[in-house]
């Protein structure tokens, strides 16, 4: 490549009409706003998509995928290029204190013995590995509990990563050091600075991609704990909405909903009560 091509990378824009085109597709197909604030952020993720295709401009890419039918194979990269994975081990921990305290003890006393649950925004897999942490534990006092846990993002890209179970050392920081040593192998070249998440508790997860756009959630049988947070801060009203209502959906009687802690179901009616702080149950 050039020094001219890589000049036109760095200092090409998006012209607003194809900001449009691009930010209504990605509404249409993620729920995700795009407003005209975010240009810069969406210029900035898509140019390593202008590079990865040898595509010079964003004039040429969005006739690629708007006029030449790019984008029935370009969306998975597109999708994966404006989505955000902020995400840690433990993140918002009194979700996992009420977790082990409280759902799972209430589940167990009603009976269920057999517990599905959902990581529905999954990431790069901190949460999922934390809720399989917590599922152990409180399995290992409880004799005859069945557990699987399904995780699942739009974004192929992360579920890559989570489903290696491979982080940086720093990233484990957050997790309690005796569940450190149980769950988590450290790199027997003490030059290297990652982690992996032990065979036996990556056992217990299932990783898959899913768009919480989808008219329905295809995840098999109705899951006892559902964890959707910091996702539903990305969408309008009527995709809360729409994500809260088919979640709910898959949620069995006395099963448990978990959203951010920066999130509300304010003005949405949904067959579930409130019992902790970003906590609801399915009444």
């Amino acid at each position: 490549m050039g020094q001219a091509e890589r000049v036109q990378y760095s200092d090409d824009r998006i012209s607003n009409r194809n900001f449009e085109a691009l930010s209504k597709y990605i509404y249409d197909y993620s729920g995700i706003k795009m407003p005209i604030t975010k240009m810069t952020m969406l210029e900035g993720r898509l140019r390593r998509r202008l590079r990865a295709t040898g595509i010079p401009t964003f004039d040429a890419y969005c006739h690629f995928l708007f006029k030449e039918g790019g984008i029935e194979t370009e969306s998975v990269y597109l999708i994966d290029a404006v989505t955000t994975n902020k995400t840690d081990f433990f993140r918002e921990p009194k979700h996992f204190e009420h977790m082990e305290q409280e759902a799972l003890p209430a589940l167990v006393n009603a009976g269920h013995k057999r517990l599905r649950l959902w990581s529905s925004a999954c990431s790069t897999g901190a949460e999922p590995y934390t809720m399989a942490m917590v599922l152990a534990e409180f399995a290992s006092g409880n004799s005859g509990l069945d557990y699987r846990i399904l995780a699942t993002d739009l974004s192929t890209d992360v579920l890559r990563t989570a489903w290696r179970g491979i982080y940086a050392e720093e990233m484990v920081d957050p997790v309690p050091p005796a569940l450190r040593k149980k769950y988590v192998m450290t790199a027997r070249d003490p030059s290297r600075r990652d982690v992996r998440i032990k065979p036996s508790l990556r056992s217990s997860i299932g990783f898959g991609r899913l768009n919480l756009m989808d008219d329905a959630y295809k995840v098999g049988d109705p899951m006892h704990i559902i964890f959707c947070r910091n996702v539903l801060i990305y969408f309008d009203k009527p995709t809360q909405s729409h994500v809260l209502s088919r979640l709910c959906d898959r949620l069995v009687p006395g099963g448990y909903l978990y959203i951010g802690h920066s999130e509300t179901v304010t003005g949405i009616n949904l067959p579930i009560k409130q019992v902790a702080n970003t906590v609801f149950k399915k009444v």
